[in-house]
């Protein structure tokens, strides 16, 4: 291990509390709320990002080294989610994050520390898209994302990674960028992707939590946020408190695109602009 492995790792724990600190972020934890969930708050979540630094050290050497997916990233996401759990007291608060920020830390890793974004997504899918791909195929999971998939036929996490991540590079990367250019600021930017995010994505927390119609609601509902003009839009704070009360009535939370959002937040700090 080195330590850009190491710097890496810094980063991408702060990816995780930057998108936690982000509000109003509709049904997620955030310093303000708990929004949809009542078995976490702030600090546990906090606590959680903090526990992930050492496997996000080893995901980033096992990356660099080019390892097989199933050789070295999953064994070590499977460390990393018993270090989570004995961090919170055995609540999932990051397990999702833990497979996508994973993946970005092994490729960016792999792919050099002054590359790209699209050398990054070139670096995951050529090392691990066929691995990936096989694993998306896999109808076995006793997992959120397994019982959805089952039901729905609708499966986010496995099929954004086997498609190289385009939930980050080709929509959430841009939307960043672009809310950042047109003079938002920080917490404004990352909740105006998010937004972007939900309006798009297949988010299998969304799907477990509300099935069908939830998925519905939360796209529609972002859509229509975004075509008022989103975070861009001057006032646009108490429009996005009331679309988070709605999520939390409804215990609707978009738990995947997140995951996304940390991810998109790590390749924006780390990777050059194409």
């Amino acid at each position: 291990m080195t330590d850009d492995d190491r710097t890496l790792a810094d980063a991408a724990v702060q990816a995780l509390l930057d998108e936690l600190a982000a509000y109003p972020k509709p049904g997620l934890v955030s310093p303000v709320d708990s929004g949809a969930h009542d078995d976490m708050d702030h600090a546990l979540m906090a606590r959680s990002a903090e526990a992930l630094h050492a496997p996000f050290v080893e995901l980033a050497a096992a990356g660099r080294q080019g390892l097989g997916f199933d050789e070295a990233l999953k064994p070590l996401g499977i460390a990393a989610e018993r270090r989570m759990l004995a961090a919170t007291g055995g609540v999932n608060t990051h397990r999702g994050a833990i497979f996508c920020l994973g993946l970005v830390v092994a490729a960016i890793a792999r792919a050099g520390e002054a590359a790209s974004a699209d050398a990054v997504r070139a670096a995951l899918q050529a090392t691990w898209g066929a691995e990936l791909a096989r694993h998306a195929l896999d109808p076995a999971s006793n997992s959120h994302g397994g019982q959805v998939r089952r039901t729905t036929g609708r499966d986010g996490a496995r099929r954004e990674a086997a498609a190289g991540f385009p939930g980050v590079f080709d929509l959430a990367l841009p939307a960043y960028r672009a809310a950042l250019g047109h003079g938002l600021d920080a917490n404004a930017a990352r909740v105006h992707t998010l937004f972007a995010l939900m309006a798009t994505v297949d988010d299998t927390t969304v799907l477990y939590r509300g099935g069908v119609s939830g998925d519905a609601f939360v796209r529609e509902t972002a859509g229509r946020f975004l075509a008022e003009g989103g975070c861009r839009r001057p006032g646009w704070q108490p429009a996005a408190e009331e679309i988070h009360r709605q999520f939390v009535a409804r215990r609707l939370s978009a738990g995947g695109c997140a995951d996304l959002l940390a991810a998109t937040l790590l390749v924006a700090a780390r990777c050059a602009a194409d």
